[in-house]
């Protein structure tokens, strides 16, 4: 579904709230399995899911279809950061992710869990992935159908999370430069950043754009798109294609295009990555390590979502619904890595 800003803010039926019912299901069913067990058995997410309560399958299938056909994204709060470990909130949030699709690896250590924090990573070094940094991101997609966080701890400042609508992005930009807009349906390389699979360039080939049945579906990292470059086979685009881009960003940056909102700790928030581009603004951190923004990151492949074009398969492995995305390299083992274990 195409959206604006002020789309966004008018109808907020995205924003959703725990009932009491759906939190006493979710603390006692979580309460059943054991974080440490988790972190070396990541099977374990699937036993438990099999006999989850039909409460909270159910609101999963509510927020499932808001992120496939609705607005793209569904953020649900009133979970009390403070009813248990950071290690219980990251049961919590796998097992309630693991409702809404399979969890997929985000990194070449295959974590299926993620911790989107500051550890001082240098952003211009190619193999960085901008989320170790306080910088601010730059609209992007992830390599899988959905992103999830949870908030353990906020920023001492900023650190506001942004999204905008692909689909908006490109009625505005064709109807503004149609012959610009036309380019982004050709295949650009994007860097892997140091993670191919087996078999693969150091890079992939997708367009950042490609047609669905009434809307686009985008795939999107400039930073990484940039940084393609630095490989001397890998093709390079024309100057019009960088003017291409370059309006693309204008138009996702303009404030009457994108929606930004806050995390409070406990908030889960859940983004299309078909249909949406997301960003957060940089950040200044506490001083105090135990109180530095932390948040808690899935990838999940939804069932049910759109079918994408055979070029995906470059980068997420196969395009068969339900069972896609996610990075694996070779010896990679699925794990999850909890947050006590930083």
């Amino acid at each position: 579904m195409s959206w604006t800003s002020s789309d966004l803010a008018s109808d907020t039926s995205w924003r959703l709230c725990w009932s009491a019912p759906e939190l006493a299901e979710l603390l006692h069913w979580a309460g059943k399995v054991d974080a440490k067990a988790l972190a070396t058995q990541p099977w374990l997410v699937a036993s438990a899911v099999a006999s989850a309560p039909a409460l909270l399958a159910a609101r999963a299938s509510e927020m499932r279809r808001e992120l496939i056909h609705g607005r793209g994204i569904s953020l649900i709060s009133g979970l009390d950061a403070q009813a248990g470990t950071s290690d219980q909130l990251a049961v919590i949030f796998l097992l309630f992710s693991a409702l809404l699709g399979s969890l997929r690896s985000q990194n070449a250590a295959g974590h299926l869990l993620g911790h989107v924090t500051d550890i001082g990573a240098d952003s211009k070094d190619p193999t960085t992935r901008i989320y170790q940094t306080n910088e601010r991101q730059t609209f992007h997609t992830d390599s899988t159908d959905c992103v999830g966080l949870l908030c353990l701890r906020t920023a001492k400042s900023g650190g506001s999370s942004m999204v905008v609508s692909v689909d908006a992005v490109y009625k505005r930009m064709a109807a503004q430069a149609p012959a610009l807009a036309a380019r982004l349906f050709e295949p650009i390389a994007t860097d892997r950043r140091g993670e191919e699979p087996e078999g693969e360039l150091p890079w992939f080939e997708i367009p950042v754009l490609s047609p669905s049945v009434d809307c686009v579906t985008g795939i999107y990292q400039r930073q990484y798109i940039d940084s393609a470059q630095r490989f001397p086979e890998a093709p390079t685009p024309d100057v019009q294609y960088v003017q291409a881009l370059d309006l693309f960003d204008q138009i996702m940056n303009d404030p009457a295009m994108h929606a930004q909102m806050d995390f409070a700790p406990g908030d889960m928030q859940f983004v299309h990555n078909h249909s949406l581009l997301h960003d957060r603004t940089g950040f200044v951190d506490h001083d105090d390590p135990e109180r530095r923004r932390h948040l808690l990151r899935v990838w999940l492949s939804l069932p049910g979502d759109r079918a994408l074009p055979d070029a995906f398969a470059q980068r997420y492995g196969t395009t068969t619904v339900g069972d896609r995305g996610g990075i694996m390299v070779p010896g990679a083992a699925l794990t999850i890595q909890l947050p006590s274990t930083l």
